[in-house]
């Protein structure tokens, strides 16, 4: 078999391409295989492979992505060939290192042009065919990897989808593709003319005659004309996407940064930093950047990696000391660094991109939180790339569509991919939210319904995803043929269900069924159908807790359960009113008014929005009930709150933001028998709304509470963006403090 294939290829080249008295049937050119020439003409799946991963080179890459097995598509071997090529030619990253690649491509063919004297090539040349393949070829590469609808042998095919994705304009790829067909009619005429391969003008008057009657003009000159039209159309927007090779002049102030990159020399002009740096301040910058190059050393960084970074550093550095903040930022970059620079595609990216560089400068001075997300997860990086989604925030009902498109990319049947999407499209989601905070796009109220909207998609997309593993294994429970759903919901308590969710919030949840006793599954494998909920709760937990490369989901918290850690992690949800209304204590019906369901069918969602409002609405002794709530509030503050007095815990210490919550929980189950529509909402900007509105308190109090609530949030956000803990300085927020404990006095009899 071995010797029978390589002359079953011989035979078919030989059948194809030699020359008999009748000419050929097709030139054959076998130089594309693994090792060129000198390469064995049939290769093993697994030899392939290796070459590909081993030793495969950009260039291959590009021809790869037209290539394509002829005759066999569908064939099972057919596919796993493509399985195996296509991380060789689409990586799931976002590669820029192509362009660099592309570049030098074109270079090298502009010199052999110049060199063999190749005047007016139009497939080689200036806007020619080439740089039409090259342009796609940029972005198929670059995203392909993340958009499938790349991954596509025809040039047109791509140059629609470069179109829908937007990433050049409708103009531009009407222009290409106008071009390229034009140019390509212009090569098959060329190449009609003797029967020769060739891309090259005539130079005779009889030929070129020929060319523009067949293109349908008066005479060469119009014909011409047209050439050069169509030609340096494509020119200006292969210049403007990928450039040229030797377009690397360095300005002045970058070259000065060079010098202090490569040298550690500090630029002779102050005029270059920031006017409140001073010479000390200069001279750390320079000590910091002495210490990150002795770090590099230790590295393992090719000569590749060592040319990209000494191309991006001088730039970074021009960037950087423009800030006042210049030392900090540097020293929040080089961590990010030190994790990249083995990893040269996000090197490139950031050298080649001048947008993803400016945001992370922008980024990484406002919060240390995104630069060590950054650090973590590098390919947050892609995400910079768009400033105009970066900084726009989604509407808040679009994070469940937006989570399905991105899911699309990954097999449904391929779990632990599926696991790893749901994790990067968090910290994706997390980076946009936190920059449009910086950027004073979006209030704190409005940050916290994003994160909470962005945990309610991942939510259904998870109890999906585990859903659609326990059918496999067991079926459905039989009773579902009856009603419509699954019979099942997530309840979200605390955070989550008041809408408060913040940047490092875990996930309080409840579970619960609605299945009667004696229900089996429909699978082959049967079990009792209590136990397959009991079961879907427990996979639903653990592929939020499962930690990937990218980290952990969410924190699970399920102890708000009825009896706590002791009670069924599922509950049927007539045992679930049975509890609430007669076993709960009083601090778990203060949890109840933050909860909400988060997934669920609409039966389910009628019977637990009932158990709530009858739950909320229980006549209770007013003093029995002051004294819990206050002595509750008590212990926290025992155990919670800082002991100094010169400190203030924004949220546990008295006056603080659990004080806030504690009065408006306390109003609800005091007051809620008499106005059953205080139970209406489950946060505490619209409870105290409520108040004012049915006149429990007055207008005057319920916004002032309102204010100090808001403004203490919006501190905290702004503390978390600053990986710092929620404690100021004792004598902040002296008015909004005054304003709480005056209602809590009011209220409590604290």
């Amino acid at each position: 078999m071995l010797s029978f294939l390589p002359r079953l290829g011989q035979k078919l080249i030989k059948v194809l391409d030699q020359h008999t008295m009748d000419g050929f049937v097709y030139r054959v050119d076998m130089r594309l295989r693994p090792f060129g020439e000198s390469g064995p003409l049939v290769m093993s799946f697994a030899a392939l492979e290796d070459y590909y991963q081993e030793q495969g080179r950009d260039w291959e890459r590009y021809a790869m992505v037209k290539a394509r097995v002829l005759g066999a598509e569908k064939k099972e071997y057919c596919q796993i060939l493509r399985q195996m090529l296509r991380p060789f030619v689409y990586r799931r990253y976002i590669d820029f290192s192509v362009i660099q690649s592309l570049r030098n491509m074109k270079s090298m063919i502009s010199r052999e042009v110049r060199r063999r004297g190749m005047i007016d090539n139009i497939k080689l040349g200036a806007g020619g065919i080439r740089e039409i393949e090259f342009i796609t070829q940029v972005f198929q590469l670059i995203r392909g990897g993340r958009e499938p609808e790349l991954q596509s042998h025809s040039l047109l095919t791509v140059l629609n989808v470069i179109a829908k994705l937007e990433l050049l304009s409708a103009q531009e790829t009407s222009q290409l593709a106008d071009s390229y067909l034009f140019l390509r009619r212009l090569e098959n005429l060329l190449q009609s003319i003797a029967d020769q391969q060739t891309q090259t003008l005539p130079d005779n008057l009889e030929d070129k005659a020929r060319l523009a009657f067949a293109m349908g003009f008066d005479d060469w000159q119009m014909l011409y004309q047209q050439i050069n039209q169509k030609m340096q159309a494509v020119s200006v927007i292969f210049t403007q996407l990928i450039g040229e090779d030797d377009e690397n002049e360095d300005e002045e102030d970058v070259s000065e940064f060079k010098r202090l990159w490569l040298l550690g020399r500090l630029p002779d002009s102050a005029t270059l930093f920031h006017q409140g740096l001073t010479a000390e301040d200069r001279q750390a910058i320079c000590q910091t950047l002495q210490l990150f190059r002795q770090d590099i050393s230790k590295r393992t960084i090719g000569p590749r990696g060592r040319d990209v970074l000494d191309a991006l550093m001088p730039k970074l550095l021009a960037k950087v000391c423009l800030q006042p903040q210049a030392l900090v930022i540097l020293q929040r970059i080089t961590p990010l660094l030190l994790g990249i620079v083995s990893r040269t595609t996000y090197l490139e990216l950031m050298q080649e991109s001048d947008e993803v560089l400016t945001h992370v400068v922008r980024l990484c001075a406002a919060s240390p939180m995104i630069a060590e997300q950054l650090t973590r997860h590098p390919l947050l990086l892609d995400e910079l790339l768009d400033p105009h989604s970066l900084y726009e925030p989604l509407p808040l009902n679009a994070y469940q569509d937006e989570l399905r498109q991105y899911l699309l990319r990954v097999p449904e049947e391929d779990e632990e991919q599926r696991l790893e999407a749901l994790r990067q499209f968090k910290q994706a989601q997390l980076l946009r939210i936190a920059a449009e905070d910086i950027a004073g796009v979006l209030p704190v109220m409005k940050v916290s319904d994003h994160l909470t909207y962005l945990a309610e998609a991942i939510i259904h997309a998870v109890v999906h995803q585990a859903w659609s593993y326990m059918v496999k294994r067991y079926g459905e429970p039989a009773h579902l043929a009856q009603r419509d759903g699954l019979g099942f919901a997530v309840v979200g308590y605390g955070k989550l269900g008041g809408w408060e969710l913040g940047y490092s919030s875990d996930l309080d949840l409840v579970f619960l069924l609605d299945c009667p006793m004696n229900i089996l599954t429909t699978g082959a494998k049967q079990i009792d159908a209590r136990q397959f909920y009991l079961r879907l709760a427990q996979r639903i937990i653990h592929l939020f807790s499962t930690r990937t490369s990218s980290g952990v989901l969410y924190e699970v918290d399920a102890r708000l359960r009825p009896s706590g850690e002791s009670g069924m992690l599922v509950s049927t949800i007539q045992a679930f009113d049975e509890y609430q209304k007669n076993e709960a204590w009083t601090w778990e019906h203060q949890a109840l008014i933050r909860a909400r369901m988060i997934y669920g069918d609409d039966q389910l969602q009628q019977m637990f929005a009932r158990t709530r409002h009858e739950t909320l609405c229980l006549a209770r002794n007013a003093t029995v009930l002051q004294q819990e709530v206050r002595e509750m509030r008590q212990k926290m503050v025992q155990h919670l709150a800082p002991t100094q007095s010169n400190t203030f815990d924004l949220k546990a210490s008295s006056g603080g933001i659990t004080d806030i919550e504690f009065i408006a929980q306390y109003l609800v189950l005091r007051f809620s028998h008499q106005y059953p529509a205080l139970t209406r909402w489950s946060d505490n900007v619209r409870i105290l709304e409520l108040m004012a509105k049915y006149q429990v308190m007055s207008e005057q109090e319920a916004q002032l509470l309102t204010q100090a609530y808001v403004t203490l949030r919006n501190e905290l956000h702004h503390l978390a963006l600053q990986t710092l803990p929620a404690v100021v300085d004792g004598d902040c927020f002296i008015t909004e403090r005054q304003w709480v404990l005056s209602s809590k006095q009011k209220w409590l009899d604290e």
